[in-house]
């Protein structure tokens, strides 16, 4: 399935005293690979909010760590819409670590984040057309 990938360096914030990024951090990195997701298909998790009143609160959310990200590295975020069905809508993601050319990348972590398309009063409802068509065209095998 294709993939949105977005690249970011590790801050020295976003680690603990040993140089090794906090096991949240790849949280608030699942969020920024949603946006840049949507982002990419020319669509605004803004405008979802503003234009459509659609909020996308997370229901669900794994990942599992497979080496650690450290203070300086370059990652990439991989970002997929992996399901969509009714109001409930899942994404799939895989943080890397970025080798040198001609190297192949590390794996950090995957996981996934389960979105309910909502209302301002988490009242479930459809997430907007032209963002389901958009979601769905990235799901299809090429």
């Amino acid at each position: 399935m294709p993939v949105n990938t977005y690249q970011v360096r590790v801050r020295y914030a976003e680690t603990d005293q040993m140089g090794i990024v906090y096991y949240a951090n790849y949280l608030v990195w699942f969020e920024l690979g949603r946006v840049e997701l949507l982002r990419s298909l020319g669509l605004a998790y803004s405008q979802l909010e503003k234009e459509h009143e659609c909020i996308l609160p997370v229901v669900e959310a794994t990942c599992r760590y497979r080496a650690p990200a450290r203070y300086d590295d370059e990652i990439l975020i991989e970002t997929r819409p992996a399901m969509l069905r009714g109001s409930v809508l899942k994404f799939a993601y895989r943080i890397l670590r970025k080798a040198p050319e001609g190297e192949k990348h590390q794996l950090l972590a995957e996981g996934e984040t389960v979105h309910v398309v909502c209302d301002d009063q988490l009242c479930k409802k459809p997430l907007p057309e032209h963002y389901a068509e958009a979601l769905r065209a990235l799901m299809v095998e090429p």
